[in-house]
């Protein structure tokens, strides 16, 4: 396994951001992890799940959003996350061209993902992938945040837990089974954070990757 920090200049105006490349020694994929809004890619969700998928074959792109960068509270614009998404995947495809390459995010990080690629088409994205889908603010049971997928044109899967206070499980549940493109993965019992109890579940999100990617 090879881990190679990285640089990426997301645009004159908006400046760089740091990044990190795992790449197992036998690759299926590459998939580009973006981060949520309370955390950066150096994170131990983000880290350890970096290194699970790393022992399934699978290479990721981490990736901090320039509020992280820059040591700020409040997430970027929608505008500058999508550039930064953008720049993360063209530079991932660069460094491994011949891997399949997956686009994946945690909370705002998946979210912001499936905004971009609701307008944008890269011919050799083959997928997905959400972390726990930001479907909604605590409380504010509406799906209007995922209005956007219809306009997805790749196969996208959810991995969400039953206890999640951003996606009621029963509108997670409505909002995928209205996309035809889409799969949901249910983690009993966990949260936003995936977190149930003392269980370590970030093994199971990298194996439900690594199973869905295969059969993608």
């Amino acid at each position: 396994m090879k881990i190679t920090p990285l640089k990426l200049e997301v645009s004159e105006s908006i400046g760089i951001v740091s990044a990190e490349l795992i790449a197992p020694d036998s690759i299926k994929a590459i998939v580009t992890l973006a981060h949520g809004a309370g955390a950066g890619m150096n994170h131990p969700f983000m880290t350890t799940l970096a290194n699970e998928l790393a022992e399934l074959g699978i290479a990721t792109l981490r990736f901090n959003f320039l509020f992280t960068e820059q040591k700020k509270k409040r997430p970027d614009f929608p505008a500058v996350a999508h550039k930064t998404i953008e720049v993360a995947i063209n530079r991932a495809h660069d460094l491994l061209p011949t891997a399949p390459l997956f686009v994946s995010g945690k909370s705002f990080g998946g979210r912001m993902s499936s905004q971009l690629l609701s307008k944008t088409h890269f011919d050799f994205v083959k997928g997905l992938i959400f972390f726990g889908f930001p479907l909604h603010a605590p409380g504010k049971l509406t799906s209007d945040r995922a209005d956007h997928l219809k306009e997805v044109k790749v196969p996208m899967l959810f991995i969400q837990g039953t206890r999640d206070e951003l996606a009621t499980w029963n509108l997670i549940e409505q909002v995928t089974n209205e996309l035809s493109l889409a799969t949901l993965y249910k983690i009993e019992g966990a949260n936003h954070a995936f977190k149930s109890g003392k269980l370590n579940l970030i093994p199971i999100l990298a194996q439900a990757t690594n199973e869905w990617i295969e059969k993608i």
